[in-house]
């Protein structure tokens, strides 16, 4: 096993997590599987070993439960021999207008994809730190450039993680860990599927295999496809607000 193809993976049990595991499974990657739905795990985990005879770690988790984050960290790097990259994947979308009496669900959206992000990312980093090296990988996503109407917490969970990641990739440089920025746009999942519209739409296993090549160059910052979005993701902070208001 090569040093650089121990991975966590959160939020593995459906969508772009499940077909992530998928495609690096088939590049020679060892994972350890974290998600709430622990069946869906073990299914795909019997998947993955009969397809591609890799090494599969099915662990519960619910990355609001900050210390559960730690521990996985922890089983993780015991279970596949060590670690070497984490990929913060775990993700909510429950939308719902500003003062609209929907606040907790901003309240578990942003727990969920910015706390319990950063719950996963700090724990990894600190055995990184600790052996020399490793890899963090964060799922953002465009939204993170621009909120948008309806998707507040969201937009802001994604923004901040965006930031989270760019402040620890400055504090880590020339300490041989790795960051990887992720910035998909319009993939069809579960979390989108209810949406009015989902321009660009790619498919998950083409979306997964886009991350995966990222992952697997160890790719500073990507937008998921590259195009239209590396474009629409710099011009989208300055379009007028009274074109936002519209989407």
């Amino acid at each position: 096993m090569r040093q650089n193809k121990r991975y966590l993976l959160t939020g593995a049990s459906s969508g772009i997590g499940a077909a992530l595991a998928r495609e690096l499974a088939g590049k020679g990657y060892a994972l350890a599987l974290a998600a709430r739905r622990e069946d869906s795990l073990h299914l795909l985990a019997a998947e993955l070993q009969a397809r591609f005879n890799c090494k599969v770690l099915v662990l519960p988790l619910d990355v609001t439960d900050y210390a559960a984050c730690q521990d996985a960290v922890a089983l993780a790097a015991t279970a596949l021999g060590g670690l070497d990259g984490i990929i913060a994947n775990a993700g909510i979308a429950l939308t719902g207008k500003a003062g609209g009496g929907y606040f907790d669900r901003a309240k578990r959206t942003v727990e969920t994809n910015l706390i319990g992000a950063i719950a996963c990312l700090d724990a990894a980093c600190a055995l990184f730190r600790q052996q020399g090296h490793g890899h963090l990988v964060a799922v953002a996503s465009v939204a993170g450039k621009r909120g948008l109407p309806h998707t507040a917490a969201y937009s802001a969970s994604k923004a901040g993680l965006i930031s989270y990641m760019e402040a620890t990739r400055a504090e880590l440089l020339g300490k041989n860990i790795d960051t990887t920025l992720l910035l998909p746009g319009f993939i069809d999942t579960p979390l989108n599927s209810d949406m009015p519209s989902r321009p660009f739409l790619i498919d998950v296993e083409r979306g997964a295999a886009l991350i995966a090549r990222h992952i697997d160059k160890r790719s500073t910052s990507a937008y998921v496809p590259g195009w239209p979005w590396a474009l629409l993701g710099r011009v989208l902070p300055y379009l007028p607000t009274s074109i936002i208001s519209k989407f």
